[in-house]
């Protein structure tokens, strides 16, 4: 093991095809589960925002409620559901779509799943608090100057609501990436991500040296990442209003 300081396990990770698709893999799953999560959560989020109903905040408390439960608790759910006699595929077969349970645990499939669960209240929440400032006269007022609710909502709505997106977003995408108990126990040892490996060289392997390099570079690409989209956002945001 390495005690002076040296290159050389950056130089390992950048010519080692094994950690390169790692990385490759953890970006790809989180910004999947990123998507996916503001996708899922905008709709939910603006309803809550728009909604005068007495029920809002028991609805609020429903989503907070799952944050409660540690990460480890809903991968073990989605065990339950994913697993060879678990929910979906007890629902498949019911239904006469495959005659044979279906393979859906340890997959990428599952870890995406079970990640955007995790993440999802956190996208909603964020994203809600954004769209209730939002002037409901606005959308209103171009409503009654011909505008359609399609046009006013992408036009109005969706541009207005770009800080909430870009802070969501952000937030989710870090959640994602630094992701440990989910993919551990959701994708077993057919998919890896960049956290449990760093905790492997570390715990496992007592390669400290190596495992900091991993969490430094998991940390560059992560708030690179982070930065990037939120720039992207942004960017499209003035193009919008300037439009």
């Amino acid at each position: 093991m390495q005690t002076a300081l040296t290159t050389e396990n950056y130089r390992r990770f950048f010519t080692d095809p094994y950690y390169q698709s790692v990385l490759w893999s953890t970006l790809k799953i989180s910004i999947l589960c990123t998507v996916l999560s503001l996708v899922l959560g905008f709709p939910v989020a603006y309803s809550l925002a728009k909604s005068q109903s007495k029920r809002k905040s028991l609805l609020i408390i429903l989503i907070v409620f799952p944050l409660l439960v540690g990460s480890v608790v809903r991968a073990a759910g989605w065990m339950v559901i994913l697993g060879n006699a678990g929910f979906v595929n007890a629902l498949l077969i019911h239904f006469g779509i495959v005659s044979s349970p279906i393979r859906l645990m340890y997959t990428p499939l599952a870890v995406v799943l079970g990640t955007t669960g995790v993440v999802l209240p956190y996208m909603i929440l964020t994203l809600q608090s954004v769209l209730e400032g939002i002037d409901l006269s606005v959308e209103e007022a171009a409503r009654n100057l011909g505008a359609s609710p399609a046009v006013s909502f992408f036009r109005i709505v969706l541009p207005m609501a770009t800080p909430g997106i870009a802070a969501g977003t952000m937030l989710v995408l870090i959640l994602c990436m630094n992701a440990y108990a989910t993919p551990v126990l959701l994708g077993g040892t057919g998919l890896t991500m960049m956290a449990p490996t760093v905790y492997e060289q570390i715990s496992k392997a007592s390669n400290w040296p190596f495992g900091s390099a991993l969490a430094l570079i998991l940390m560059v690409v992560t708030l690179g990442t982070a930065v990037l989209s939120n720039l992207v956002i942004q960017r499209n945001h003035v193009k919008t209003m300037q439009s």
